[in-house]
Formats: C-alpha cells, structure tokens, sequence
C-alpha cells in the first residue's frame, strides 16, 4: 500500500523553484487495486513516481529489482513501471482527494494474482505430469492464496473484496493485451525526477538570453485594457532595448528571430487591444498601420542580413536597421501614450460623474496604480485633469473615507512639475491647509496630507521653489505638523510630518523661525527617545535635517543645550544600518554628515562647543576621518567631520594630540581629506 501524506513536489509559480506539500493518497489505490510480482511474490512499493496533475508524488520501494514487472488492473505488463491509468490521481491533488470522490473509484478494482499461463491440447502424459506438479506445490499455492485474500480484505474498503473478483471475460481480455503496447502508451506519462530537476535547473538554449524568449507568461485579464497596455508595452520596450544590444555585437541571427518575436508581440497588442477598447480613432489606426509596416520592413531587412557576408555591406546594412529600429520605436511610444491617454481620459471621466463612493474608490484605486508606472504616465495624469479631479472628490465630505487613497495618488502625480501646476491652478495648497488643520480628520487622512506637503516642497525638484501659494498658508500647515509630529501614533505618520517639516525648512527661511517659536526642537528631541515613533534611519534623516537647517538660528544653540540636543548629536554621529540595504546605509550616511555640520554651526558657541567636548565628540570626529569603514567611505561625511573638527579644535585646541592636529587640523582642509581618503588605499 502507499503511504498517506508523502510529500509531493509543486513546481513553483514563476521560477520552476518547486516547494514541498502533502497530498491524500492516490485515489486509485484505495480503491483495491493491488500489484503483485510476475512470479507470484508480494507486491513491494515502487520507487518510480507517479505524475499527478499538481505535481510529482514521490515514494520508495526498499530494495528489489527495478526491472521486475507489474500486473495491474487494465492487464498490462510495464517494465519497471506502474500502469498510469489506475494509478491516477482524482481531479488536481488534495481539493478532491478531501472530498473523496474521483476517477480512481469509477471501476470496479481487480483482484491481483500471479499470472498463469494458458493451458493448451496435450497428450495424456503431459497433463498428467502437470497435474503431478500443482499437487507437489499445493500447500505453497494454498497459502499464497490465503495471504494474498488477506492483503485484499485489508486493503479495499469496508473489506469487499468479493465484489474485485474478475469475471473470465475478463481475464481473457486481459490476457490478449499486448504487453509492450501497454508499456508504450504508459511510457508517454512517465517521469523521472532527476530529468526533470535538470529541465527546471539548466536553461535549454546555449544564449546567455535564452529567458528572453519567455517574456510574456500569461496574458492580462480580459476586459482589462490598462493592464494589457502596459504589461504589452513593457514586453515590447524590452524587445527594443535587447534588439539593440544585439545589433551592437553583429549578432544577426539573434537580432533576427527577435524582430519577428517583436512582430508577433507589436500584432498581438494591436489585436487584442482593439478587441476590448471602447472605440477606434482615425489616428491611432494611422499610427497602428505605420508599426506593423516598420515590423514587418525589420523583420524583412534582418532577414537579408543572414544572407549577406561581406562586412562592407553588413555595415552599410546595419545602419538601415538601426535607423529602422530608431522610427519603430517611435512609433510604438506614440502609439502606447496615445492609448494610455484615452484610458486615462476615461479614469477621470469617471471620477468626475460618479457620486456612489464604491465606484469612486475603485476608479481611484486604479489611477493610483497607474502613477506607480513612473513619471510618463503621472504627466499624462496631470494633462487629463487627474490631479483636478482627486481635488474635487477631497472638498466632498460624502467622500472622507476616500480622502487617504485620493491624497495618497496626489502625491504621487506632483513628483513630476506638470502635476504641481494643476495643484497650484486648484488652489491645492489651500485645501491641503485645511485638511491639516481639521483635527475632525483621521491621523491617516492628516498623514496623506503631509505627505502631498512633502513632495510639492522637494528641495530635488527644481520647479517646487516657484509655488507662491504656499508662502500664504505656510504658517498654518506648519503649526499643523508640529501637532501632527507631537502626537504621532505610529513612525509611518511622524516620518511623513517630519518629512514636510524638513522640506518647508529648505523651502524659505522664515518656516526656520517659526519652528524656533513653536518650540519644534524640543518636540523632535523627545521624539528621539520615543522608539515607537523614531525607529528607522529615514526618520532620524528628518529629524537632523531640521536642526542644521535651524543651526543657522543663533537663538538655536541656547534650546539644543536646554534639551541635552549635543548629546543626541553625538549619537547620531554613530549611526549604524541594520539590514545593510543600499538605501539604509545611504541614509545612516546622511545621517552622519548632517550631525557633523549641525555641530559645526553650533560650535559657535563656545557653550555648545565646550559641551561637545566633554561628551567626546571629538574622538568620535576623529574616528570617523581615519577609519573609512566607520563612515561607509563617503566622502561627504569626511568633509563634514573634518569641518566640525577644526571648529571645536579652534575652542579646545588642547583636546588635540599633535599627530591629529598636524595631520586633521594645521592642513588646507584639501590636503587633510586627500590624507585621509587615501587611508584605505594599499600599495604593494
């Protein structure tokens, strides 16, 4: 019998990375049918697997010879092998095997028994002789019998082995089954697993780019436009660039088959795009028919390329195709905007003559995943009235519940300066105050808002520092985060409010002022020892954002003091990641050289510098410029460490020893960083 709950092999998703369930018994097994050997020994279990439609169910035989042969239910006689067809599993693997119905118990088992041959005419002597030999072995026989009704009796269910007992018809016909035939037809389902782990492991083509003939895996959804554009489009965008880099190494095979891969990709987005698009327009069939005509002269001129060996013309040729490649994918990026722009077009439409909130927050949702796509279709938002839209659905109080997901798309659509215009346009500072200031608001719904306040006061985007509206509300949205900071109930909501607050302090120096009057140092510094609302790097980033931005405040260095700030300085100049992820360790970099140039402006004062001092900021200062390994190599920290150095050795000069202060302090502050950027370097 096989074994309940042996482990079976699921061939992953994506990947062929295969991970390991249980699966019921093999239904067909339960069933009764029973194996047993040629020559009348008992039936062992087979170390063969048996393919089931989820996976590959594996079990072992202890020991025997593989090539003995099986007698199954339908007759037939496999070498080293089950027969599948009684062995199959019902439906897909354990959904039906719970229900414990399926093909395996449609047929009436088999009672298993050693095969005899036929008994042929023959003389009296001769059957006489035979008749002598089965009374010789007639107790073996008795009990082998006996044993095997036994093995029947407790194998088949409820014990009717009775009803498994074959008819002669059917013996007869199971005798007439050719052996080697049944053995063909089972070999077409047969698997080994080694075979099959080296399918999934190895790649079958010798290219180093073989997987780039599997691209597309599955199709989009149907009825679903915007994701048939955009899975197509990124397949195609693809094919370009590698079409390219192939045409660069005059590998004219490669750059073949993948044009008309491209083709076939170019035809099957126009199809099928076609089939579920609300309507056609009389340019995007012009631009439709201008694609498949440059795919089609591609495919054609690559295909000539085979045929040509003399390299004089392969180049003259291979600038043809560049040029050809260059127009298609002009013509396919025209192609795509102008489609995306339509669904686009649709989205807002719908936004604006929808008043049922379910059908607002799925349109919503929708245009949300679409300014994931990047900054091309966030500009194609924002020209459509996207971000005019999201406005409106916020000054509507039958949509608060959609105000987070409506704010949260806002901010994604102002990282590019066409979104910020149609904000500035809606008066969208305004109603960003308002929301902010309404304490009737969720903690969420206020979060988003500093969020959108955030990116519109980016200091990395130029066209920020131009929103005029914002000056006239900045009081109130800044007084608004400090209380949001203050009462922050997660480090998601406090790392979005002090983001705001660190961009406004970039944004005009008066917010700096402001800040210092609504006493902002000594909410972010109790903020600091509050693990659950500091916790990450990115939030500490923030936090020293806004005191060297407010160092420059000489009222500065008397609260920092007041607020034990240097000691906290002091530890962020020890800032550690904890993943090692490219971008926590670039923000603990950050970190490090904005505590040094706050301690710098505020060594200033003697005061400040002094306690600097005492806390041993200089060594640490030290450390940090002559083991590159403490600040990640980064040049920027080294300069900062090396600028606050000399300012606290200009007011305790004696805290230096003489090989520090000749090496890290007399220098130009040029010779001090080459000596120490070098540091790491060996010469042999």
């Amino acid at each position: 019998m096989w074994e309940a709950g042996a482990q079976v092999l699921f061939p992953g998703p994506e990947t062929g990375v295969t991970e390991i369930g249980t699966e019921a018994p093999l239904k067909g097994l339960e069933s009764g049918i029973r194996l047993s050997w040629i020559d009348g020994s008992a039936p062992r279990r087979p170390e063969r697997d048996v393919s089931t439609a989820r996976g590959t169910k594996i079990a072992s035989r202890p020991g025997g010879d593989s090539r003995r042969r099986w007698l199954t239910r339908d007759g037939g006689l496999a070498g080293g092998a089950l027969s599948w067809k009684g062995l199959r599993p019902p439906g897909s693997g354990r959904a039906r095997a719970a229900r414990g119905g399926g093909a395996g118990q449609r047929a009436a088992p088999l009672l298993a028994r050693p095969l005899e041959p036929q008994l042929r005419p023959a003389t009296a002597g001769r059957a006489a002789h035979q008749l002598a030999a089965r009374s010789l072995a007639g107790h073996d026989r008795c009990g082998q019998a006996l044993l095997q009704i036994g093995i029947n009796m407790m194998a088949l269910p409820g014990g009717r082995h009775l009803d498994s007992i074959p008819l002669p018809g059917q013996r007869l016909h199971l005798m007439q089954v050719d052996s080697v035939q049944r053995w063909m037809e089972d070999l077409k389902l047969m698997t080994e697993c080694e075979c099959m782990c080296v399918l999934q492991a190895k790649p079958i083509s010798l290219e180093e780019d073989a997987q780039s003939d599997l691209i597309l895996a599955g199709g989009p959804g149907p009825g679903d436009p915007l994701q048939l554009l955009l899975k197509r489009g990124w397949v195609i965008s693809t094919e370009l660039r590698r079409i390219g880099q192939k045409l660069a190494q005059d590998r004219w095979a490669r750059v073949h088959s993948m044009s008309v891969r491209l083709t076939c990709h170019a035809r099957s987005m126009v199809s099928e795009y076609s089939a579920v698009s609300r309507s056609s327009s009389q340019e995007m069939g012009q631009i439709e028919k201008l694609l498949m005509e440059k795919c089609s002269e591609l495919s054609a001129i690559t295909e000539r390329c085979l045929q040509v060996e003399n390299e004089h013309v392969l180049k003259s040729m291979k600038a043809c195709v560049s040029e050809t490649l260059s127009t298609l994918g002009q013509h396919f990026g025209q192609l795509l905007e102008l489609a995306l722009t339509r669904e686009v077009q649709a989205l807002v439409r719908k936004i604006n003559a929808s008043d049922n909130i379910y059908t607002t927050e799925s349109t919503t949702g929708n245009l949300f995943s679409l300014t994931q796509e990047g900054a091309p279709l966030c500009r194609i938002i924002a020209k459509e009235g996207g971000v005019v839209a999201l406005f409106k659905v916020c000054r509507q109080d039958s949509f608060r519940c959609l105000y987070p997901q409506a704010l949260r798309t806002l901010a994604s659509i102002c990282c590019v300066e066409e979104g910020v215009h149609q904000l500035e346009k809606v008066d969208g500072v305004l109603c960003l105050a308002d929301i902010l200031t309404d304490d009737s608001h969720s903690e969420a719904t206020r979060a988003e808002a500093a969020a959108v306040v955030a990116q519109v006061t980016s200091p990395h985007l130029p066209f920020t520092q131009h929103l005029g509206s914002f000056l006239e509300s900045m009081e109130e949205i800044v007084t608004a985060l400090i209380k949001l900071c203050q009462e922050a109930s997660s480090g998601e909501v406090f790392l979005l409010a002090s983001a705001a607050l660190a961009n406004i302090t970039f944004f005009d120096t008066m917010a700096c002022e402001m800040l210092l009057q609504l006493n902002a140092i000594r909410v972010l510094l109790e903020a600091c020892s509050d693990k659950q609302r500091v916790d990450t790097p990115y939030t500490r980033d923030q936090i020293v954002t806004i005191l060297a931005n407010m160092s420059v405040l000489e009222q500065c260095a008397s609260d920092i003091i007041q607020e034990n700030g240097v000691q906290l300085i002091m530890g962020m100049l020890s800032e550690k990641p904890r993943s090692g992820t490219p971008a926590e360790v670039a923000a603990c970099e950050r970190v490090q050289q904005k505590a040094a140039v706050t301690l710098a402006r505020l060594s200033r004062d003697p005061e400040v510098a002094r306690e600097a001092v005492r806390l041993s900021c200089m060594s640490r200062l030290i450390e940090l410029c002559r083991s590159p390994s403490e600040r990640n190599s980064s040049d920027a920290v080294l300069v900062a460490c090396l600028a606050a150095l000399r300012r606290l050795a200009g007011v305790c000069p004696e805290s230096l020893q003489d090989s520090d202060f000749q090496q890290l302090v007399q220098p130009r502050l040029v010779d001090s960083f080459l000596l120490c950027s070098n540091m790491e370097e060996s010469f042999v």
